[in-house]
């Protein structure tokens, strides 16, 4: 894909993961309308950051968790912009037993209604948009969560909502892949823990002891936790360099999927 002159929905780019996307596709020259909800005091430097990108670009503040106010971003977007080609689809909850404990009925329900829900409306609001661009990309982002559950040294990371939705993102991204199809492509990255998700920059990794964010780093085999930029890398790569992949989930993760074991040396054998 090119991407200048092509216009992308970015969900959730008041900081972190989301800001670091739309920034780099608005220095490529790409039309970018932002979404936010929280973090109301982050909100001026993104504007700042994006005025100093050059790219022509629309701030709107909405809650996706309302599934009716899903169809007024999408036209307020089209109508801005005359088109939609990228759907960024970096929205969740991502609740964390260390902050959260163990969760109400409540929270459960805001769980799946921003981590899973808002996805589906959002997509099937975008999906004309996007199949009238004739070459239209969707990226869905979601969580090891949903591969390693409430386990190990991510136990105190990952509630079990947050892993039910993340997997099912999964799903719906083989069966948006399907109906986008040839039109549109739907990829999912798959994060580990990064720094603004799950990682240093949060609140719940505060709460962590020094050993627990070590054992963290230990089960990932590259020693460390992913970067925001780590992130953007992969969003440009199936972007610009992946015309062939749709239905696809790229785990960013560093290794932790994999155990912090390492393979032992090979034994002689006996023969």
């Amino acid at each position: 894909m090119r991407l200048k002159g092509k216009t992308a929905l970015v969900l959730g780019a008041v900081k972190g993961i989301g800001k670091g996307i739309a920034l780099s596709l608005a220095k490529a020259g790409v039309n970018v309308a932002a979404t936010w909800h929280d973090w109301p005091e982050s909100l001026a430097a993104l504007e700042e950051d994006l005025a100093a990108a050059g790219a022509p670009h629309l701030i709107q503040r909405i809650d996706l968790a309302d599934t009716s106010a899903v169809a007024a971003l999408i036209l307020s977007a089209t109508s801005r912009f005359g088109r939609l080609d990228i759907l960024i689809n970096n929205i969740e909850r991502g609740g964390w037993p260390i902050v959260h404990g163990r969760y109400t009925r409540e929270q459960w329900d805001l769980e799946m209604a921003t981590t899973l829900r808002a996805k589906q409306w959002v997509y099937e609001a975008a999906l004309p948009h996007l199949k009238k661009s004739g070459d239209g990309v969707v990226i869905n982002f979601s969580s090891i969560a949903g591969i390693v559950g409430r386990s190990g040294p991510a136990s105190l990371l990952f509630n079990e909502g947050y892993a039910a939705a993340s997997r099912g993102t999964g799903l719906l991204t083989e069966t948006w892949a399907r109906l986008g199809a040839p039109e549109v492509r739907v990829n999912e990255i798959v994060l580990g823990v990064v720094d603004t998700r799950h990682g240093r920059d949060t609140r719940g990794w505060g709460l962590l002891s020094a050993a627990e964010k070590q054992a963290i780093r230990d089960h990932t085999l590259l020693g460390r936790t992913g970067r925001v930029d780590d992130v953007v890398r992969a969003v440009n790569f199936i972007l610009r360099d992946a015309p062939f992949m749709t239905g696809s989930s790229l785990r960013i993760d560093g290794g932790y999927v994999l155990g912090g074991d390492r393979v032992g040396e090979m034994p002689s054998g006996v023969v």
